[in-house]
């Protein structure tokens, strides 16, 4: 178990660097990011106009899941009912997301999502309570920086960095990734989808192949004080499960706002999520709380006269 916390540590620091790495070479670049919501590009604006965004402008974006704003999401999830014991999973996901621009119209959008195990019940009779890191999940988004619509398309790929079964697949897998959303006013409307299956091993254990839909509907509404309020699903079906056995599915409902911390915009949030469909040992409620660090691309600079 030392052992899992401590890779799930390192693995969890390097992608942070990593994030930071990407956004300071993209930041130093000068090359545009570009607008996610129809609007005009930043670097076709007049440099004395760019003014830092507000905490509305920073909420609706972070309602985008492939907007042009770089952020540090960690998210920790309090999941009830697991197992036969119907105890209680506590377990984080530390999320950055990194945008870069590919050319004058396109944008590439870079997920990561590295889930750390804390506490996870017994799944079985007479199991015990497990932990460590489960598979990376990175995702790659090309979006256009225009648009009336916003969308992505690219392909999704899970990485087994565990080699606990209970918490990982222990399979490579891939497949493809799709956003769609509308924005318009305080709303955002859309849906994220992925599918994957398996394509290798990562050991000579023989377990069960990937054939997985993910799909996240969402709703949010943000308000001019930075204040969000977002109704989601994050349902999971499993294929290769038997039947009335495929489908986990949770209502979640979100309350976030936008501040600082020190000279960073931040984000934090709370939310509770209640299970209408699970497998057999599957939760029933959660309770969840996000804090993302926001790094917004610096004003340009007005030219030397």
């Amino acid at each position: 178990m030392r052992a899992g916390l401590g890779s799930g540590r390192l693995a969890m620091a390097a992608t942070i660097v990593l994030a930071m790495a990407v956004t300071t070479w993209a930041q130093a670049q000068g090359g545009p990011t570009g607008a996610m919501d129809g609007q005009t590009p930043s670097h076709t604006a007049p440099p004395a106009a760019a003014a830092a965004p507000s905490a509305a402008d920073l909420a609706k974006k972070l309602a985008n899941p492939i907007s042009d704003l770089v952020s540090i999401p960690f998210q920790f999830n309090w999941d009830q009912g697991v197992g036969p014991t119907d105890g209680l999973r506590f377990m984080m996901y530390a999320q950055p997301v990194v945008p870069m621009s590919v050319s004058d119209k396109w944008n590439l959008v870079g997920r990561f999502v590295l889930p750390l195990v804390f506490s996870q019940p017994p799944l079985v009779e007479g199991g015990a309570t497990q932990a460590g890191t489960g598979d990376i999940l990175f995702s790659a988004f090309l979006s256009p920086k225009q648009g009336k619509l916003i969308w992505g398309v690219g392909p999704v790929f899970g990485l087994p960095t565990t080699t606990n079964p209970s918490i990982g697949t222990g399979k490579w897998s891939l497949g493809p990734t799709v956003v769609v959303l509308k924005q318009q006013g305080p709303w955002t409307v859309g849906a994220l989808a992925n599918q994957l299956w398996s394509v290798g091993s990562a050991s000579n254990v023989e377990r069960e192949d990937v054939n997985q839909t993910f799909l996240q509907p969402f709703v949010a509404y943000a308000l001019k004080s930075g204040v969000t309020f977002t109704l989601s699903s994050e349902s999971t079906a499993n294929w290769e499960a038997d039947s009335g056995q495929q489908w986990t599915v949770p209502l979640i409902l979100q309350v976030s706002k936008v501040t600082r911390l020190g000279p960073f915009p931040f984000s934090m949030g709370a939310a509770y999520g209640y299970y209408v469909e699970t497998p057999d040992g599957g939760p029933s409620w959660k309770l969840r709380m996000n804090f993302s660090v926001l790094l917004p691309r610096a004003a340009p600079k007005a030219p030397a006269k």
